[in-house]
């Protein structure tokens, strides 16, 4: 691994923890901190290494200080208290209307405390999926802190775009088996459903992937109550259609958890965002993909200032 001394790439830290109220976040930082501040949120029930640690370190080479997280209820990130029904989660897939443990606007101040936290005024902030929802909601509610806004794979809220293919409702939904291969086989099988037709993941790199999520930990209960924020989050149209900062939309044209009309409307409700449609991909981040992911995110925090 790098260190501060060595030219051979950007320096790693060990993962650290944030006190955040009653909730405390694992994070790690990449790159010097003097560099441009990027925070990174992931999505539904993904601890932070699904930002892939090749991947930060480009994004560090490309002058950024990369900060990744595990947002409350993944990996070694507290776990919050609260059950949730299998019909209070039917209710909220039909209406978007019950009640939720927590929201979209508690997961977006966890991500700016964890900013006030490292002492940083403002990001360059970066969100996939659930991340991308994240990303906007801080936009929306914390404008200062965001000094540009990359939404991956992500939607508006509005319950008309960015849907859901309907084979996947039932995996969704459907009781989860414990132990460490039935998680392993039940990643493998969904990531085989999401992932990208056009760059296709090696199963053995999804079932080590899937294995190392699993040591981290995973709670069944915490991906409920996250699919319930995501189920219960409003629509962000009108809000965003205010931000006056640099965005980036990037979306997989052959996404079946997001469908890409999220990207497009997403990109249509913000003024002067940058749309990129990429044909083949899906809910994934393929690594054939990181050199544009990178040079993207890095055009749009130049526009920046």
């Amino acid at each position: 691994m790098p260190t501060a001394d060595s030219p051979d790439g950007p320096v790693v830290s060990e993962e650290l923890y944030a006190p955040i109220g009653e909730v405390e976040l694992c994070y790690q930082t990449f790159g010097d901190p003097d560099d441009e501040p990027l925070l990174l949120v992931m999505g539904l029930s993904g601890p932070m290494t699904w930002w892939d640690q090749v991947f930060c370190e480009r994004l560090a080479a490309a002058g950024f200080h990369v900060v990744r997280y595990d947002n409350r209820d993944t990996g070694r990130s507290s776990r919050v208290a609260a059950p949730v029904r299998h019909d209070q989660l039917l209710r909220a897939f039909a209406t978007g209307r019950a009640h939720a443990p927590y929201s979209m606007s508690d997961l977006a101040g966890d991500a700016v405390a964890l900013l006030d936290h490292l002492g940083l005024e403002s990001a360059h902030v970066v969100g996939v999926s659930m991340g991308g929802m994240i990303a906007q909601t801080v936009a929306i509610e914390h404008p200062s802190r965001v000094r540009s806004l990359t939404s991956i794979s992500s939607t508006t809220g509005r319950r008309t775009v960015g849907w859901q293919h309907p084979a996947l409702l039932p995996r969704l939904i459907a009781p989860r088996k414990a132990g460490r291969e039935a998680y392993i086989a039940s990643s493998v099988a969904m990531w085989a459903l999401i992932g990208s037709a056009g760059y296709p993941s090696d199963p053995e790199s999804l079932r080590t992937r899937a294995g190392e999520t699993f040591d981290r930990g995973v709670s069944t209960s915490g991906v409920l109550r996250q699919m319930m924020a995501i189920l219960t989050q409003p629509d962000r149209t009108p809000r965003l259609r205010e931000l006056r900062i640099p965005a980036l939309v990037l979306h997989g044209t052959a996404d079946k958890m997001v469908h890409v009309s999220g990207g497009r409307a997403t990109a249509a409700a913000i003024p002067g965002a940058e749309l990129v449609l990429i044909d083949g991909m899906g809910h994934d981040l393929p690594p054939e993909l990181f050199d544009t992911f990178v040079e993207a995110i890095a055009r749009t925090a130049a526009r920046a200032g």
